[in-house]
């Protein structure tokens, strides 16, 4: 029985613009995706405290909803996002980033929800400090990519760009 290892498709010292920033990037993504999850939450919650008054406090029992409801959408917008064409979230297209598996695929829906289950729980259960990971892997890999075998990279885009500006810095082209 043989088993297929596929090798790493993004090599940091072979492609250097792929992994260039993209921690600092990746931060501002996560806020920008915080307040897209956030704003429908806070809108549902308004709408439960209105429904409440209206119905005299009978509506304030729609409250227990919002806990399961929130990570519901987070879930499906995880899942969504990262699972649709982009491979990424809104924050990260906004930062020009996507998301692959370690041999170079798209993710897909249920990578992109187990990706932000993954990283709630690592979050929750080992505190923050667990972001540190990245700081020590030559990808840049948080330790929720690496026990989904993930990797977050410039967009084609972005890495074009960055290649372009290091070939016209390199020294050999000031002769």
């Amino acid at each position: 029985m043989s088993i297929d290892i596929k090798p790493h498709a993004y090599d940091p010292a072979v492609n250097p613009e792929l992994f260039e920033g993209v921690l600092s990037r990746r931060v501002i993504a996560f806020l920008i995706d915080f307040v897209v999850i956030a704003v429908p939450v806070v809108l549902a919650a308004m709408f439960i405290f209105v429904f409440g008054i209206v119905t005299l406090g009978l509506g304030f029992a729609l409250y227990w909803l919002l806990p399961a409801g929130s990570v519901i959408w987070a879930i499906v917008y995880f899942g969504a996002t990262l699972g649709g064409p982009s491979s990424a979230t809104i924050g990260m297209r906004v930062m020009d980033l996507e998301m692959r598996t370690w041999y170079g695929a798209p993710a897909y829906f249920v990578l992109g929800a187990v990706h932000a289950i993954v990283f709630w729980v690592s979050i929750s259960a080992l505190t923050p400090f667990v972001l540190l990971v990245a700081f020590f892997n030559e990808r840049r890999r948080l330790l929720h990519d690496i026990v989904l075998g993930t990797v977050i990279v410039n967009n084609a885009r972005r890495a074009a760009g960055l290649r372009a500006e290091m070939t016209r810095a390199s020294p050999h082209n000031r002769l």
